[in-house]
């Protein structure tokens, strides 16, 4: 199937610019809008918009604040936190993508948001926002950051992690997560947003008035989920705890182990062999599309 790259420029309306990253084929049946994990640029993720356009769906890579073609970097004088990345960002990469994939949202087919890690989470928390807008919700390795929800010794380690990291991200001006082996310099409101989720299980965004736990039990959309065997960033509680705010949606999970994936069943290494999880994700479209 032929297959058309290319990269749109995207402006949200505070000035922030990115390019949205596009892998369109010659028929699309599907548009899928796609969100990366904390500190990863979206560049990451072309051979997973490879794998599903070879089978009819257009992929579109948002790239959050921060990170690869963005051109804010978090600071002492640039900060961001959830509110910009779902007011500002998702819905200008999202018109973007209506705009070069003339599907209907909610016809046969139709559009997808998904996304890995926190990626997965605030796509979650975006269709909550914009339920009538995506007929379906795509998560893999991604899971609610609730302590609560992990096994120990992570069950115990996170909370103090959850305090520590937006201190630091206060005192540093930014997260120094390169540094750390966790994210990239990330800014210290988002820091702040993450963590509050982390420690209360409740999704919320600072600034936002907008009660998001309330809107994601009434989505009705298809919420497929994969989780990684030996993925200790997302555990099988923290996905399904995701999957459970969505009472009224159809979901199911499928589990990979590193000997159906070819490689380590973690947190990242499916990214450079995503071919296993991006068959896993069609499953599901197959039901629904003919």
């Amino acid at each position: 199937m032929t297959v058309q790259f290319f990269d749109i420029p995207v402006t949200a309306d505070d000035g922030h610019g990115w390019n949205l990253a596009a892998a369109v084929p010659a028929q699309p049946k599907a548009a899928l809008l796609w969100l990366p994990a904390m500190g990863v640029a979206a560049k990451h993720y072309r051979p997973l918009a490879e794998a599903l356009a070879a089978h009819g769906i257009a992929v579109f890579l948002h790239e959050m604040r921060g990170n690869g073609s963005s051109n804010l970097r978090a600071s002492r004088n640039t900060d961001w936190g959830y509110r910009q990345i779902l007011v500002l960002d998702l819905p200008a990469s999202q018109a973007a993508m209506q705009r070069h994939c003339d599907i209907p949202a909610r016809s046969i087919g139709g559009h997808s948001i998904g996304g890995h890690s926190i990626g997965g989470q605030l796509a979650t928390c975006y269709l909550a926002m914009k339920p009538e807008d995506f007929s379906r919700l795509w998560l893999v390795a991604s899971g609610t950051p609730y302590w609560h929800t992990f096994p120990a010794p992570m069950r115990h380690l996170l909370p103090l992690l959850y305090q520590f990291a937006p201190w630091l991200a206060e005192q540093r001006g930014a997260l120094p997560g390169r540094k750390l082996g966790f994210g990239g310099e990330e800014a210290r409101t988002l820091m702040r947003d993450w963590a509050r989720v982390g420690l209360s299980g409740r999704y919320a965004a600072s600034g936002l008035d907008i009660d998001l736990e309330s809107a994601m039990a009434k989505v009705e959309v298809q919420a497929q989920a994969i989780l990684l065997d030996r993925d200790r960033f997302a555990p099988t509680r923290s996905t399904q705890a995701l999957l459970e705010k969505l009472p009224r949606s159809q979901s199911s999970l499928t589990t990979l182990d590193s000997a159906a994936l070819g490689a380590s069943a973690d947190h990242f290494a499916w990214m450079k062999r995503p071919a296993v999880v991006a068959q896993a994700l069609l499953q599901t479209e197959s039901q629904s599309v003919t």
